[in-house]
């Protein structure tokens, strides 16, 4: 994919800004770090060239001044939310996140469960922290929130909340995903530390929307299709607009927060700082934009790859149609239709032609390959050959894994594994082609085009095993697929 953005000077200005922020407050800044902080590939993916763990370089140079607060929504364990680039439920992140951050010598203090209600899995998870030595603190759901100023800024509001302990002047507060209530945590504490004379500050490190484009760049319409789940909407921010006289966007839930912690700054300091919430962020995203079609080009991908998405969680029971039609909607103010992804069309011919489940793949030169299901091999096991064997300029006609070799294997998995799909899945194949790597330089020089696969669009007619899934995850490749579930054709 066509580079867009600039990450080095997104780095170096990034950085820049927030420790300026640091230095307007006293004894202690919450810095809320919306979006991933590392393993942010949404962002790589719409804005082309940033690089995943960039949040992640910067908090590094500011380590020895900082501590990590993982926030949690107790609806999210609840209903066993899963982030989906990485296929792992939210309260497993949180034990993930912990352990990535303390292998880079970052110190996470605690974990912060919010929305609590007395549910009972939240219960169970403080406990199993506790096992582990982890401090773990409850805030719990408020009447009317955030409009009820007077109730939330109260002892029965926030005053209710546990006071989370913490020990250094920059305190990180970060969370597995979207919607977990880290802005409330932070305003929390604000409270808190008020109550407990400690003079204490806020700020936002976000990425999305970004508040210096259009409104309905494709951009920022990404970000709403990434948190269609969530209902969040870009909107003008209206107290931007009215002390500054300048358009910027934001989004509903920081536009909404925003009287409450206006009343909360001028509790602690007699007036706020912030004249807005586009005031409260650090974001020098839009300034690294070098090619701005290709940013375009880019997110319009990602809200169609959303689209697809939306719709096979919709067939699996894990996804609703209020999602499906809110994408749907994003993409007409974009002005685009599942078929601009390069992949669907050839796809779905191939499918139709064979009357099999078939795939496309866009290689990085714009070349589309395309495969299909056969006795021995599952459409996206033939679809890396292919590719590999096209990369690798090996002649189409030539079989790299020869039949008797894939024959012994389809027998086990039936007659001795009791499967019902004797074809071989995209792992198995990668397996025999490295097995045969040694004595054959045809499958030495397929195996050794694998990281050429990265980045590359790939298209299925029919929804995958979890196998070919986390294949191309591992691959780095973006998948989608029609919202047709796969039916075996071997009982």
């Amino acid at each position: 994919m066509k580079n867009g953005f600039d990450n080095e000077k997104y780095l170096r200005i990034q950085s820049e800004h927030i420790k300026e922020r640091i230095a307007k407050f006293g004894d202690k800044l919450y810095l809320e770090f919306g979006g991933k902080l590392f393993d942010d590939y949404h962002a790589s993916r719409v804005l082309p060239g940033f690089q995943p763990d960039s949040k992640l370089k910067m908090l590094m140079q500011l380590a020895d001044m900082a501590e990590i607060v993982i926030v949690i929504s107790a609806v999210d364990i609840e209903k066993n939310k899963v982030r989906g680039d990485l296929g792992i439920t939210y309260d497993k992140d949180v034990l993930r996140l912990r352990d990535e951050f303390q292998n880079l010598g970052l110190m996470v203090g605690s974990v912060v469960i919010t929305h609590f209600k007395g549910q009972e899995s939240a219960k169970a998870f403080k406990s199993k922290l506790k096992r582990m030595n982890i401090k773990c603190y409850y805030h719990y759901l408020i009447e009317g929130y955030p409009n009820n100023v007077a109730l939330i800024d109260s002892d029965e509001g926030y005053g209710k909340n546990d006071y989370v302990e913490t020990t250094r002047p920059l305190v990180v507060v970060t969370a597995p995903g979207p919607g977990s209530g880290k802005m409330a945590v932070c305003l929390s504490q604000l409270y808190q530390e008020q109550k407990r004379g400690i003079k204490a500050g806020y700020a936002k490190f976000e990425t999305f929307p970004i508040w210096n484009l259009p409104l309905k760049h494709p951009v920022n319409l990404a970000y709403e299709a990434a948190t269609a789940d969530l209902n969040d909407v870009n909107m003008i921010d209206p107290f931007h607009l009215e002390a500054y006289g300048e358009t910027t966007v934001n989004y509903n839930r920081d536009i909404e927060i925003f009287p409450v912690l206006n009343a909360i700054f001028e509790g602690i300091y007699g007036e706020n700082p912030y004249k807005s919430p586009t005031d409260m962020g650090v974001n020098m995203a839009g300034y690294c934009i070098f090619d701005d079609e290709a940013c375009r080009e880019a997110s319009n991908q990602e809200i169609i790859r959303r689209y697809f998405t939306a719709l096979d969680d919709l067939v699996e029971d894990k996804g609703t149609e209020n999602e499906v039609n809110k994408i749907a909607l994003l993409m007409k103010q974009a002005k685009i239709t599942p078929e601009d992804r390069k992949v669907v069309i050839p796809a779905n011919e191939r499918g139709a032609k064979a009357n099999a489940p078939a795939a496309a793949i866009e290689l990085d030169d714009g070349t589309i390959i395309t495969s299909e299901t056969s006795s021995l091999l599952g459409t996206c096991a033939a679809l890396i050959l292919n590719a590999t064997k096209h990369l690798a300029g090996i002649d189409h006609k030539v079989k790299l894994i020869p039949k008797d070799m894939i024959e012994p294997i389809q027998n086990m998995k039936v007659n001795y594994l009791a499967g019902n799909n004797p074809r071989l899945h995209t792992d198995e194949v990668l397996v025999a082609l490295a097995m045969l790597s040694p004595s054959n330089e045809n499958c030495k020089k397929a195996l050794e085009q694998l990281p050429k696969l990265k980045g590359c669009q790939v298209h299925t007619t029919v929804m995958l095993s979890e196998v070919d899934r986390k294949i191309f995850k591992k691959l780095g490749v973006n998948l989608t697929c029609e919202p047709v579930l796969k039916k075996s054709r071997h009982k």
